[in-house]
């Protein structure tokens, strides 16, 4: 199970995310999200951490001059589009792409394009903000999306998130075992933005002792 860590502000942040195990590191292009960092904050973020974890452009909604200039600048590996983006814009990206989708009312998620993108993350929708609201839903929703195959036959990779902490995240992965990866974000801060050390070890001990079970 691969582990995302969304929401990275800091260098200091990121090279400890790192060494504790994530493989996956989220810089946010949102300005209205509290997270959002500007372009050379995260060309300083993607040196610190070289080739030790991919790194991943959080976008709502931004056109796609805008994305493609600072996934040149910065040295993307990965664009999360989190927004309203039509299929059109995703396909453009293609297996560099991560698609959100989001739980609304009910407990499983709408149905899903068939999309050519590297992955889907699924996460619970927040009332105002792209992004997810941090509270935690039927992760087993996801199992299935997890074993059905994507566009072109592929099995899709499915990241899950929204509510994902040190105290749920093994239960959390236990509960769709097809999926890829989990995504954290406020799980594991102490305030938006940065990232509590004591809280990113125990979700990593967690999600270790859990799997080995």
């Amino acid at each position: 199970m691969k582990v995302k860590i969304c929401g990275v502000t800091t260098v200091a942040d990121a090279r400890l995310a790192v060494d504790l195990g994530a493989d996956f590191i989220g810089l946010n292009f949102y300005r209205p999200s509290p997270r959002w960092i500007d372009v050379e904050q995260a060309s300083r973020i993607r040196r610190s951490i070289g080739d030790a974890a991919r790194v991943v452009g959080i976008f709502a909604n931004h056109p796609r001059e805008r994305i493609e200039a600072i996934d040149r600048e910065v040295g993307l590996d990965f664009v999360q589009l989190s927004g309203d983006e039509s299929s059109d814009l995703v396909e453009a990206f293609g297996q560099r792409a991560i698609r959100v989708w989001r739980v609304g009312g009910a407990d499983a998620p709408a149905p899903i394009a068939d999309e050519d993108c590297w992955a889907v993350l699924i996460d619970r929708a927040h009332e105002s903000l792209y992004g997810g609201s941090g509270e935690s839903w039927d992760y087993a929703a996801a199992a299935d999306l997890a074993l059905t195959p994507g566009a072109g036959g592929r099995r899709r990779r499915v990241f899950i998130a929204g509510g994902i902490g040190p105290a749920n995240v093994a239960e959390a992965a236990a509960a769709a075992p097809g999926a890829y990866g989990v995504d954290t974000c406020s799980g594991v801060e102490s305030s938006p933005g940065h990232k509590d050390r004591a809280r990113l070890e125990q979700l990593f001990a967690n999600l270790a002792e859990g799997a080995a079970r």
